[in-house]
């Protein structure tokens, strides 16, 4: 068994045929093709089930797929380390839900550490991304959240991951919305007064999108909801249709924050639990323990 086994493994499980991977990978199908029969064959199980429709990956591979992936993850962090041609240069990765003080926390940390090279990386992605980028070792921190509503699911995602959550504070849920809002003079909302305006949140691209929401009253039925995966798009249909989001009410230096939005209480009360996470038995690195050091500052903000 091989790291590029193991690759090939990963890429084909994202795709819906051998040459789909195999176009990902830059190799022929033949190659990979054999690459596979030659891993299976070794472990003595089936990871890929072959149909007229394509190719999907068994219980077997399911199961192998996640330690396939956590291979690859350790490999990747070695390789980083002690790459020659990195030699010397500082690794940091930390992945996020949207919010906009962990990204400031992460540039105020490497500030810090900013030298001649460094490889310095951040996600903001939705909140299974979160889990596994971390699960994975691709982050060595996640910044994550959750509310009474998800709090379960939650606790139960991070036992099944292996993963150590540590609170950073508890905030109640405010409203954003733009500045020349109707209501954004107000210094309290309730959902209904908001009822005739939509509510723009973060696909989290799944069935039960409540159960990873990353906003508060993920579990409520709004009469208009609009999904976006990216901030700047939400922000857009929020200034141009009057629409609101739910948050933390951390406001940051941020241009677009501070000078564009306006943080408003919300009646309905469902505290938001921020934390970070690491893998089981992970020891921070001291660039690490600076980002959290960072995120504490907003503690009280």
């Amino acid at each position: 068994m091989t790291i590029l086994q193991l690759k090939y493994v990963i890429a084909l499980s994202t795709s819906t045929s051998m040459r789909e991977a195999a176009n990902k990978l830059y190799i022929t199908q033949p190659a990979l093709s054999l690459a596979i029969n030659d891993l299976e064959e070794e472990l003595g199980v089936i990871l890929f089930a072959r149909t007229n429709r394509g190719i999907s990956l068994t219980k077997e591979g399911e199961e192998f797929l996640v330690y396939a992936k956590q291979a690859v993850g350790q490999f990747t962090l070695i390789e980083e380390k002690y790459d020659r041609n990195s030699k010397g240069k500082e690794n940091f990765s930390v992945s996020m839900q949207h919010y906009v003080f962990a990204i400031h926390a992460f540039v105020n940390t490497i500030k810090q550490y900013e030298s001649d090279e460094y490889n310095y990386s951040v996600y903001e992605t939705r909140t299974n991304d979160v889990l596994n980028n971390v699960k994975n070792l691709k982050s060595e921190i996640g910044v994550i959240a959750f509310t009474s509503s998800n709090e379960k699911i939650f606790r139960k995602l991070l036992k099944e991951y292996q993963l150590i959550f540590t609170p950073l504070m508890v905030r109640d849920a405010y409203v954003y919305v733009w500045k020349d809002h109707p209501l954004a003079g107000e210094r309290e909302l309730s959902i209904d007064d908001l009822s005739e305006y939509p509510c723009v949140a973060f696909d989290q691209s799944s069935d039960s999108d409540f159960y990873l929401s990353e906003e508060a009253l993920g579990d409520y039925d709004f009469k208009k909801i609009i999904r976006s995966t990216d901030r700047a798009t939400s922000t857009e249909i929020m200034s141009a249709m009057n629409g609101y989001s739910i948050g933390t009410g951390v406001m940051t230096d941020s241009v677009v924050l501070q000078d564009g939005f306006v943080a408003i209480k919300l009646k309905e009360e469902d505290p938001i639990t921020i934390g970070y996470i690491v893998k089981e038995n992970h020891f921070l690195s001291k660039i690490g323990e600076a980002y959290v050091e960072e995120l504490l500052k907003y503690k009280d903000v």
